[in-house]
């Protein structure tokens, strides 16, 4: 990893990338090692599903740790815990377990999601997917992953049209409204849709496997640190209105800059019907 300084922030991509790491590390064992045991499930919700876990508290725990004791005057926002404030332009997100109604039903689909923003843009990102040994690094524009430490191909495909492409969306029920019918006008008219794939879509865009993912009602931690994954392999990431990411709520993720705009005509132009 090279240990240029980005100007920017004034941070070493080495030490960013170290930092990552280190966190997947530390979550790994509270993850990895209660996949498919028999978890007890919390509902954050009164009305509808949101589970969290044991496996989720204690990871997002551990990652903390790891990052207080390498940029302690870091800001930190969590999927599980309260926001750590900060006097500095940085701030790193966590989502422990990105998918876990598929982790508690045993596919494994499910990541660890950690990046890194630089007054509100996201400038480095991990995904790791420990049951497969798969881990994708974003840092400095640069991609890496890895399949148990072995390289993998790390680029999106080059499809500009909605007729190939192979789209994702974790699921039709994060539409609602508007959405819904835009949802509907777009799964119209591309090659195939497959759901319930949580943050390891956008990976596999990422790889070049799928061209398209579109999203709604999403948090900042469920797509931050996954945007310079994204951005690293020359796809493009926006919101429905064109504008930055990180703070969630709709999602167009795709592998050419074609491909993108053309799913954001069709998504506007049904909601304007």
């Amino acid at each position: 990893m090279s240990m240029t300084i980005s100007p920017s922030v004034g941070l070493t991509n080495r030490a960013i990338a170290e930092t990552l790491i280190a966190g997947a590390d530390a979550a790994r064992p509270s993850t990895l090692g209660r996949f498919r045991t028999q978890l007890a499930v919390d509902n954050k919700f009164e009305v509808g599903f949101d589970p969290v876990t044991e496996a989720d508290r204690e990871a997002e725990t551990r990652i903390r740790e790891i990052i207080a004791r390498s940029f302690p005057d870091h800001g930190i926002i969590g999927e599980e815990w309260d926001a750590k404030a900060t006097a500095t332009a940085f701030n790193w997100i966590i989502d422990p377990i990105d998918g876990t109604r598929a982790f508690i039903s045993g596919v494994p689909v499910w990541g660890t999601l950690i990046g890194l923003t630089h007054e509100g843009k996201a400038i480095a990102g991990l995904m790791e997917q420990p049951f497969s040994g798969e881990r994708w690094l974003a840092v400095g524009g640069n991609l890496e992953h890895t399949r148990n430490g072995t390289p993998q191909p790390a680029a999106a495909s080059t499809v500009t049209m909605l007729s190939q492409a192979r789209t994702s969306t974790t699921s039709p029920d994060m539409f609602r409204g508007p959405h819904l019918s835009a949802w509907t006008a777009l799964s119209n008219r591309v090659l195939q849709v497959r759901y319930g794939l949580d943050c390891y879509a956008y990976c596999l865009l990422a790889s070049g496997h799928i061209d398209l993912v579109v999203e709604a009602g999403l948090k900042d931690v469920d797509i931050a640190p996954l945007i310079p994954i994204i951005e690293a392999s020359g796809g493009v990431v926006t919101t429905w209105d064109g504008r930055r990411a990180e703070q969630g709520g709709t999602c167009v993720a795709a592998a050419t800059p074609e491909l993108h705009e053309a799913a954001l005509r069709t998504l506007r132009e049904a909601m304007t019907d």
